[in-house]
């Protein structure tokens, strides 16, 4: 399922998405470039979210705060909650 979305751009932003598609780009209408950039954006959040899970583990793990684990995920996982 599509929606559409209208956007108003400067003359500046509108240069830059006309010269990123049409002819000799990568993208045949700025429609395609805006969702791409859209994605490319999305994944980057997506990302720094993982990452700071990551450094969050890390810092758990520099304070002392860990559990070993046997494999088991749902048995840790239990044992935490209770």
């Amino acid at each position: 399922m599509s929606s559409s979305l209208n956007l108003s751009l400067t003359d500046e932003l509108r240069s830059f998405v006309d010269a990123n598609s049409g002819d000799g780009t990568l993208y045949a209408t700025p429609s395609e470039f805006v969702r791409d950039l859209l994605r490319q954006r999305k994944s980057q959040q997506e990302a720094q979210a993982i990452r700071g899970g990551i450094l969050e583990g890390y810092r758990d793990a520099l304070a002392g705060r860990v559990v070993e684990f046997d494999g088991d995920l749902l048995k840790v996982l239990k044992k935490a909650k209770s």
